[in-house]
This record gives C-alpha cells, structure tokens and sequence, in this order.
C-alpha cells in the first residue's frame, strides 16, 4: 500500500509540473503574440544627473518618432537592437530593454556620471570626463558641479592624456577627489603644470595648494586635513597663501 501511495503521489506531481509547465508556455506564448501597449522609460537618476531626459531616449527607441512602437508586434521588434541604439547617447552607461506580462515595453537607462571638466581658454572645447577617462561632451539640459580641470601654458586637455600609464595617474587624483564629499566640496580647481605637477584652489580659504605629482595621494591628502585643522583655527584662513604637500612627511606653509 505504501509503494502504490507513493506511486500516485510521484504521478500526482509528475501531472502538476506537466500542467504547470503547458501554462507557462501558453502564457508565453500568448505574451510574445500581444502587440506592445506603453513604452515606459526609467532613467536612474542616484546622482541627480540630467543628461538625458525622457523624450530622448524615447526618441532613440523610435528613431526620432519614425518606428512607432505602441502596438508594434513582437516579431517587428529587436530588443537588443534598442539596447544598442539607446547605449549610442554619450550620457548612457548600460541600458535594458524589455517586456513585462501585460504586454509594455519597458526601457531602464543608467546615465553615466563625469568627474571633471576639462577646461580651456575656447570654452567650446570644454567637455567632461569620467571615472574611466572617457570624454563626454557638455549637454544642453544640464550642467555638472564637479571640479574643473586645466592644463597650463594654453595646452590642450583632452580625456586622451588620462589614458595611457602615466596619465591614469592623474585620473586617479580626479576619482580620489570625487569619491571624498569633503574634498569634492572643497577642492575648487585643478591645475596641470607645464612640468605635470598638480595644483588646486579652494573653495574655503585662499591658500592654493602645490600638490606635485599624482602619487601617493591618500597621504598628501592626509597631511593637508591636519592643516585644516591645526593652522586655521588658530591663526586664521588668510594667514597663508601657499600649502606645499608635495614632499614626504612636510607641510610647507608660506
């Protein structure tokens, strides 16, 4: 009696997976034959970035409204062909396209996020730059607070110096800047000098900074907190113009 239970028992679940399996190809079935309803476009937004709006992207998914995708049958669409159209943006770092059970079409963009702006005398050369040291350009719909950058001596920056060995270097200055709060809000501006040595201005205090070359970053960074808050307090903002935290284990104040 046992082994006959348990014989119904397994044909029982046997019948249910069967079952359950056949709905769940009818349901797909059914999905993939149901023309599209809305176009529903998420954009993430965790930085408050506004490089591309809505209407871009779904003018990208339309081809600027020529390829109408409300009511388009599955068979006319090529989800990862919208994915790729959409990751053309400058501004889009990833994007998904796909459908949901009711039938929508659904696109999630992650906008890509600069960390500079790479400045020049020709304000229309200026462009972005982030955490990879790719170019991005300016964008009409809004303007990034990040620190600005300039090479001095009226040498072009382009985000082509950041990329081979050397110059990764000084992206890691810029991404070390931009994943500290404090010294995102502190650090006003960036210089590249003739011979590639750093310095900034601040936006509290008028001391600039002769940081040197991009190496051992974390410690000079170090050194110029334990300025902040020794020098300041005591003898005031104004009371220095210059703060050298170039060389090892020294603080030059003039």
């Amino acid at each position: 009696m046992d082994l006959k239970r348990k014989a119904n028992n397994l044909l029982f679940a046997t019948g249910c997976l069967v079952l359950f399996g056949a709905l769940a190809v009818f349901a797909g079935v059914r999905q993939t034959q149901r023309p599209i309803g809305e176009v529903v476009v998420s954009i993430g937004n965790e930085s408050n970035n506004y490089f591309i709006s809505e209407r871009e992207v779904t003018s990208l998914l339309t081809r600027n409204g020529r390829q109408r995708l409300e009511g388009a049958g599955t068979e006319e669409l090529n989800l990862k062909a919208l994915e790729n159209r959409l990751k053309t943006h400058s501004f889009v770092k990833d994007a998904q396209v796909y459908r949901d059970l009711a039938g929508n079409l659904h696109a999630d963009v992650r906008q890509n996020r600069p960390i500079a702006r790479l400045v020049h005398a020709n304000t229309r050369l200026d462009s972005y730059i982030d955490a990879e040291g790719e170019q991005l350009p300016l964008s009409n719909l809004f303007t990034a607070r990040v620190v600005p950058v300039s090479r001095q001596g009226n040498q072009p920056l382009q985000a082509a110096f950041f990329r081979d060995s050397t110059g990764r270097r000084y992206l890691d200055f810029l991404r070390y800047i931009d994943e500290h709060p404090f010294w995102r809000a502190q650090v006003a501006e960036v210089f590249i000098g003739p011979n590639g040595k750093l310095s900034f201005t601040q936006q509290v205090g008028d001391q600039r900074v002769e940081f040197g070359f991009p190496e051992n970053i974390s410690e000079k960074f170090a050194k110029l907190m334990v300025f902040y808050r020794q020098i300041p307090p005591v003898l005031g903002w104004d009371t220095y113009h210059r703060v050298n935290v170039e060389f090892k284990d020294q603080i030059i104040c003039e």
